[in-house]
């Protein structure tokens, strides 16, 4: 129990959020998007994040792609406090071993300033999804944005933390 509070008080102090990002632009472009699709997308986020997602509008129109300006292409949660420490536990003891051939995160996914980001491309890794019962595949993009602006200490701290990186 000691171990695990410590670990906890030390992950608080060193991490300052994880944001979610979903992309879902290619599901705008199908009919009755608001009133079936973006509910059952909404849903999903909420029930892996336990925090209820904001909208992410297109700021500009593109007619290549079909997009009008202030459609919704993205879902974005920001975790911070308990709900960032639960999370972030679950994901390196649950959902990271449930991946499908996972061998670990690239040591090229931390950015300059100690920031680390990890693509998924399925969301049923996560134990709250049932893939029976959801109806898209999405996939997320999740940023570890840590207090320490030193790649080398926030390597050290992702490391100690437990995320699991590839070996050279």
């Amino acid at each position: 129990m000691q171990k695990v509070q410590k670990q906890s008080i030390n992950l608080i102090s060193n991490l300052e959020k994880i944001v979610v990002n979903v992309g879902i632009g290619r599901f705008s472009a199908q009919p009755n998007f608001k009133e079936k699709i973006l509910p059952e997308l909404i849903k999903d986020v909420k029930q892996i994040t336990g925090q209820y997602p904001a909208f992410c509008p297109a700021k500009q129109s593109v007619a290549g792609f079909k997009l009008r300006e202030g459609t919704v292409v993205g879902l974005k949660v920001t975790l911070r406090g308990k709900r960032m420490e639960d999370f972030f536990n679950r994901l390196n003891k649950v959902v990271f071993p449930r991946i499908r051939d996972f061998r670990g995160i690239s040591l090229q996914s931390m950015d300059s300033n100690g920031n680390l980001t990890v693509g998924m491309k399925e969301h049923t890794a996560f134990p709250e999804i049932v893939p029976e019962l959801s109806k898209f595949d999405i996939g997320l993009e999740i940023s570890f944005v840590s207090k320490e602006k030193n790649t080398e200490k926030a390597m050290d701290f992702f490391k100690k933390a437990g995320i699991p990186f590839k070996r050279k």
